[in-house]
């Protein structure tokens, strides 16, 4: 019974093995189909990139943090021995002993540092929105990375069905030239002719199958999944038409873009730091409390000549008078800067309304390309029924037929591709103007 027992799991365990690993199987069936809003999502959850952006979030909060503390008093301490050569002395009378112990604690508090601790806090804050707008700017370039992988695999996936539908018309053209020649209608030229078609059609069907492939692991290395994993996407790789207004566009494209915010907050930090330097020409007040024992035992006990502890309280002013101009050339040099940064930004608007109307015509450019490319593959499939009949009439040679396939097959092509260029250039206008 217990032999029986194990034969049976036995065959359980290898039928379950042989389900995962044949096609079609369990396996299979991890296979998701994602939505392009999906897809976005997840990239944006998962995206190790995109991860390794937030970290500066964090690190930059450490730093605000670290600001914050220069605000409170500091407690320091130290402990001290001194060997004298000989006892100090006034004539024959001992002022003190050769062996020495002093331990101090202090406490400062710095009370006005010419708003530098002020400025430096603000500093710190601006880095922590520095590093957030570094992200969105991250989220927006992945966006666009994810569109672009999505479609890419339509398109790859469209190419297989252009050149599948090739492939079988191409295997007809053989059989049909292949009876002709059987019957003496043709020479064998013209079978050779539809074979070397056939070939070349099979070899860009295994390069558009391979391309697939390849898509698939770029979409799969966006959203950091193993590139092996099998996905397959929703078709949205049709026309909608929209429109929109130039001057809306780069309206929106200075409020939203990262890179306009950021450097708005980089003159932002040029202002903190011409503030920070100009602290240098005030006067720094630190309150300073010192606590001190001392002795000629290591206990620091006192001895004959000195108390066991003290304390001294002190208000200390520094004030560095003339460096020679040193602070005014660093605070033009700071202000350079600034101006640099403000020439940079006009730059930047300059830049993004070149690029919004650039994206713009492209996908005009690209709308316009679609009822064109769809006339194409109407009249490529009209010229190939009528050259298939009139080849079969003996009204032409394959040589027509041959050249109508290959027209066809181009427009059909073509009209996926632009297809793909205008949801491309709508997912590129969209990442110009700032929006997901």
């Amino acid at each position: 019974m217990m032999r029986f027992r194990i034969s049976i799991i036995y065959i359980i365990t290898l039928l379950f093995l042989l389900l995962i690993l044949q096609p079609g199987g369990l396996a299979a069936q991890d296979k998701r189909v994602y939505t392009l809003e999906e897809s976005i999502r997840e990239a944006l959850s998962k995206n190790r990139a995109l991860k390794a952006k937030e970290e500066g979030v964090i690190q930059a909060t450490y730093v605000e943090k670290q600001a914050k503390t220069d605000f409170f008093p500091k407690l320091s301490t130290s402990y001290g021995y001194t060997r004298l050569s000989e006892p100090p002395s006034f004539g024959n009378m001992v002022m003190g002993t050769e062996n020495n112990y002093q331990w101090k604690g202090t406490v400062t508090q710095p009370v006005f540092t010419g708003f530098a601790l002020i400025s430096a806090h603000r500093l710190s804050e601006l880095g922590i929105d520095q590093s957030k707008l570094n992200i969105e700017l991250s989220k927006l370039d992945l966006t666009l990375n994810v569109k672009k992988a999505y479609f890419e695999i339509l398109m790859a996936d469209k190419t297989i069905e252009v050149t599948t539908k090739d492939v079988e018309s191409r295997k007809s053209n053989v059989n049909v030239a292949l009876n002709f020649f059987k019957v003496g209608l043709i020479p064998i030229n013209d079978v050779l002719k539809a074979e070397v078609e056939l070939a070349n059609a099979q070899q860009q069907l295994i390069t558009s199958r391979n391309a697939s492939l390849f898509a698939r692991a770029a979409f799969n290395a966006v959203l950091s999944k193993p590139i092996n994993t099998p996905v397959e996407v929703v078709d949205i790789l049709k026309y909608k038409p929209g429109h929109g207004n130039l001057g809306n566009y780069i309206k929106e494209a200075f409020k939203n873009r990262p890179e306009m915010k950021l450097l708005d907050i980089n003159i932002l930090q040029r202002d903190q730091e011409i503030r920070l330097t100009k602290s240098e020409n005030y006067p720094k007040i630190n309150f300073q409390y010192d606590y001190i024992k001392e002795g000629d035992s290591p206990d620091v006990s006192g001895s004959d000549f000195s108390d066991s502890d003290t304390w001294t309280v002190m208000a200390v002013c520094s004030w560095t008078l003339w460096e020679w101009g040193k602070t005014r050339y660093k605070v033009k040099e700071k202000e350079s800067l600034k101006n640099e940064l403000m020439q940079t930004k006009l730059a930047l608007e300059d830049n993004i309304r070149l690029e919004v109307k650039g994206e713009v015509l492209a996908l005009k450019n690209a709308a316009e390309n679609i009822p064109t490319t769809r006339k194409a593959v109407e009249q490529g499939e009209e010229n190939l029924r009528v050259n298939n009949e009139r080849y079969k009439a003996k009204m032409t040679t394959i040589t027509e037929v041959l050249d109508a396939q290959s027209l066809l097959t181009q427009a059909r092509a073509n009209h996926y591709r632009a297809l793909y260029n205008h949801n491309l250039a709508k997912a590129r206008l969209q990442r110009a103007i700032g929006a997901y």
